[in-house]
């Protein structure tokens, strides 16, 4: 029989006669009796010790099992139904907006199909975005069509290439990240608890499921920006992309959190939309090695950099505190999508070799903050607009990122320079007091001492805050049903983080499968319909 095992308490860096060893304790069995063993998770405990691995693993078991055993149990097969075969019998193709990974996944799974669809992106393929973002980073020349935000690969493209994910959908979860692999990923991801890839593994991993893409029938187009759906009877009927008309009764709409003309070009249709909570900060960073020792009592080589994940329940006037998109010996950088606009976000390369980690540091916006509303679903975005101008503005107007010492962001003190040493180059003194709402600033100053004091040795002083922190979820939901259509318009699939379905790369390329198969499920019973008696 096939058995699962789990808890098995091992070193870092274990070897396989270890991990033999271990399982045939649990099972109270000489190791014999386990063949073809092998890892299916593994997770770092360094809860109050030196860091172990908690481990679960899969095996023919040839004995018989005693009674008793816990952690253990039989393999169940909880795979995803088969990918039926179509054909698009002559009908308009599919097309898919946005290349990030909602994009990428839906197209994937369309092309897998036989659906052809086509995938338009507005900014460059990853090689060159790459160039022109370094670019930006060093000088300040922003793109509006192709840049940090805009792009193949997404927003996620630069960032941790965090594939960390609390869905209990292990199936798409696990589908996600096959077809990672099948392109390059290391094959690691599949069991660790929290994988990532980085920002330089992300970089070549793209180009080759556009290959992929390409050769299974579908079609990617760069430089291609939707301008307009061509709406009959309240369904889709085709597109204006950057100027030129496109036949389609499917538009799978992934264009991400920050295409906000998009959202005014839905509004104009009158597709129905509705403000959402968000959150909003500031991205601090402190040196790698205190988070090293603070979690794990020094470096362990074995186990690269260390994370943290911390969180603050409202108090007082602040409201609750938490970290996001951590990146352990990572790099801060700025981000803009539009001219005079600055957001910041954080992003860490496969090695994770840099001095310093960084997180976010957000405070909830609730809809009620920014008179979100029916008659305004895109107040949240005028919300944040406010914010990213002062933030550019604070800067020196030049795409420069407004940072401060923590501690003087505490006492209320303007820094007058910032550390020489940091990860982002491109930094202007700055007094961040007044660039974010005062409930944000009142919840930052109240918690993250507070949060900073759980990670041991981490000294206030050494901390730098650059703001502002701004587009960490979408602030508008396009409206779906349940199979995944807007309920106001026929064939539009609203999809991923800017549609306010996810939240992060792995959720986003979930939500993408998901609405392939939505789409695929329409298209076998319109070809079932065709075919008559």
């Amino acid at each position: 029989m096939n058995i699962r095992i789990h808890q098995l308490d091992l070193p870092p860096g274990y070897t396989a006669d270890q991990l033999a060893k271990a399982a045939a304790k649990a099972l109270r069995c000489p190791p014999s009796a386990l063949k073809k063993l092998k890892t299916t998770r593994r997770s770092i405990d360094a809860r109050g010790r030196a860091p172990r691995m908690t481990v679960s693993a899969e095996a023919e078991f040839t004995g018989r099992l005693a009674t008793g055993l816990r952690n253990v149990e039989p393999v169940s097969d909880s795979a995803l139904p088969p990918r039926p075969s179509l054909r698009a019998c002559g009908g308009p193709r599919p097309l898919v907006v946005g290349a990030g990974p909602a994009g990428l996944m839906a197209a994937f799974s369309l092309a897998e199909a036989g659906l052809k669809p086509i995938l338009i992106e507005r900014g460059e393929p990853a090689e060159q975005r790459t160039r022109r973002v370094e670019a930006f980073w060093k000088n300040g020349e922003l793109n509006t069509e192709s840049n940090v935000l805009f792009g193949e690969g997404g927003a996620g493209l630069f960032s941790d290439g965090k594939l960390t994910s609390r869905s209990k959908d292990r199936p798409r979860v696990r589908r996600f990240l096959e077809i990672l692999v099948q392109c390059g990923a290391p094959p690691d991801i599949l069991i660790d608890a929290e994988p990532h890839l980085g920002s330089d593994t992300l970089v070549a991993l793209v180009p080759e499921l556009r290959r992929r893409l390409q050769t299974l029938g579908g079609e990617i187009r760069f430089g291609a920006r939707l301008d307009q759906l061509d709406i009959e009877n309240g369904a889709v009927r085709g597109a204006m992309i950057s100027s030129q008309p496109m036949r389609t009764d499917t538009c799978v709409l992934a264009t991400g959190h920050s295409a906000r003309d998009v959202y005014a070009m839905l509004a104009r249709h009158g597709v129905p939309m509705e403000a959402k909570p968000f959150a909003v900060g500031v991205r601090l960073e402190i040196p790698q090695h205190r988070i090293d020792t603070a979690q794990w009592g020094g470096p362990v080589p074995v186990l690269g950099k260390a994370s943290f994940r911390l969180t603050r329940r409202e108090e007082g006037v602040a409201r609750p505190c938490y970290t996001f998109c951590m990146c352990p010996g990572g790099v801060v950088m700025a981000c803009a999508s539009s001219n005079g606009l600055l957001t910041t976000n954080g992003m860490s390369l496969s090695r994770r070799d840099q001095p310093f980690g960084n997180a976010a540091f957000l405070a909830p916006v609730n809809c009620r903050d920014f008179g979100g509303s029916a008659s305004d679903p895109q107040a949240g975005i005028a919300f944040q607009r406010r914010m990213e101008a002062a933030a550019f503005a604070a800067g020196g107007s030049d795409y420069s990122l407004p940072a401060q010492r923590l501690t003087d962001y505490l006492e209320g003190t303007p820094s007058k320079d910032v550390p020489t040493e940091r990860s982002f180059a491109r930094a202007r003194p700055s007094d961040l007091r007044g660039l974010l709402p005062e409930f944000v600033d009142q919840t930052l100053r109240s918690a993250i001492p507070k949060m900073l004091r759980s990670l041991r040795g981490v000294r206030i002083e050494e901390a730098l805050l650059y703001a502002a922190e701004t587009r960490s979820s979408s602030p508008v939901r396009v409206v779906r049903d349940d199979n995944g259509q807007s309920p106001g318009l026929r064939g539009l699939y609203p999809c991923g983080e800017g549609a306010g379905y996810a939240g992060g790369i792995v959720s986003s390329g979930m939500d993408g499968l998901r609405i392939a198969e939505s789409v695929i499920a329409r298209f076998a019973h319109n070809n079932e319909e065709n075919k008559g008696p």
